[in-house]
């Protein structure tokens, strides 16, 4: 689900085969009818808000996971029968506590095994994180920042 071309178009060339924009009640309809009214296995809730949460319960199929990736921008979020524990829905995620695997995942990026730059659409020339970057992910400019050395 997303409404910003760089970002799904960069799902579609991941593998995505579907690209819902809409949101709220609408976006869970169009989730429904492209699952056969069954919903989706997998849903990830990276660092949203809290309708983005309420579209993953409402998109999630009954015995499917809701990952929470990053840290949630609102402070409660039901978890009861009506929500999750009913669908037999399970809620996990944390974080996202990056360095613990830095040891293993920059040996790849350093030697070129891993591309992280597909995900990166605005560099950062030192290791400082200038305000611009920051503004740009906010405004939707950019996608992530690569941080060069």
């Amino acid at each position: 689900m997303g409404r910003h071309a760089d970002r799904t178009d960069l799902g579609r060339e991941w593998g995505a085969t579907d690209v819902v924009a809409e949101r709220g009640e609408e976006g869970i309809a169009q989730v429904l009818e492209l699952t056969g009214g069954d919903g989706t296995h997998v849903v990830v809730e990276a660092v949203g808000l809290r309708p983005a949460y309420d579209m993953a319960v409402g998109v999630v199929r009954v015995g499917g996971v809701i990952s929470r990736i990053g840290v949630p921008q609102y402070e409660e979020a039901p978890v009861g029968f009506a929500s999750l524990f009913g669908k037999n829905v399970t809620l996990t995620g944390g974080p996202a506590p990056v360095r613990a695997y830095i040891e293993e995942r920059l040996p790849e990026v350093l030697d070129g095994r891993l591309q992280p730059a597909g995900s990166s659409t605005a560099p950062c020339p030192s290791t400082t994180f200038p305000p611009d970057t920051g503004r740009a992910m906010d405004d939707r400019e950019s996608i992530k920042v690569l941080v060069n050395p």
